[in-house]
């Protein structure tokens, strides 16, 4: 990093760390619920499929993420969908996590998470839809808090695809013990989402009066 406007680059590394970090454990966490809803014979190959698909996706999204940031309408958008991912975020940190489960709690229960008995089909595909919005917005987010500085975007995309990868359940375990953490993950993401929202209503706005 160049010694210019470090501090504004040591910011957003900061803002995309704890980003990496909570949608990490949230992602970890939906998984472990839909594997705990299918016989426990069935659980481990639900969880390396969700762990794979979120990584998968993960990776998929962060190479087209230059692609995607050229739309017109799509920073605007994912400030939206940010901020649904921030109500739904305070509502189970205001439940204090309350049914929570993550992968390696699910692997050592003895039976199915109580009224969510699924097929492995159905959980499987639970995740991937999970997986799919959660992938994208974390990708969204890291590229919202990045701003204009490249290099700090593929660091936090390449963490992203990293935490999934290896640490994912331990930041779950993490998540749910000190749930501080979460609410400060969640006070950065809600102000990353309404910063895409005001840029994406500007870009909106400029690429309108010009087709005007």
């Amino acid at each position: 990093m160049e010694e210019f406007g470090l501090w504004p680059q040591m910011v957003a590394l900061g803002q995309v760390i704890a980003i990496d970090l909570v949608l990490a454990g949230d992602n970890a966490i939906v998984v472990g619920m839909a594997a705990a809803g299918v016989p426990i014979e069935q659980r481990r190959k639900v969880i390396f499929w969700g762990i794979g698909a979120a990584i998968g996706l993960r990776i998929f999204f962060a190479l087209i993420t230059t692609q995607l940031l050229a739309i017109i309408g799509l920073t605007l958008a994912g400030g939206v969908l940010l901020l649904w991912v921030c109500w739904k975020m305070f509502r189970e940190l205001r439940d204090q996590g309350k049914g929570e489960m993550a992968p390696d709690e699910a692997l050592a229960s003895d039976a199915p998470a109580p009224g969510h008995t699924k097929s492995f089909g159905s959980a499987i595909w639970q995740i991937v839809v999970a997986d799919v919005s959660m992938s994208l917005d974390n990708v969204l987010a890291v590229a919202g808090a990045a701003k204009e500085h490249p290099t700090i975007l593929v660091i936090g995309l390449l963490l992203s695809v990293a935490l999934m990868g290896a640490a994912a359940n331990m930041i779950a375990h993490v998540l749910h013990k000190y749930r501080w953490i979460g609410w400060v993950g969640l006070a950065i993401i809600t102000y990353v989402a309404l910063d895409m929202i005001y840029r994406g209503s500007q870009e909106v706005a400029q690429h309108t009066t010009w087709l005007l």
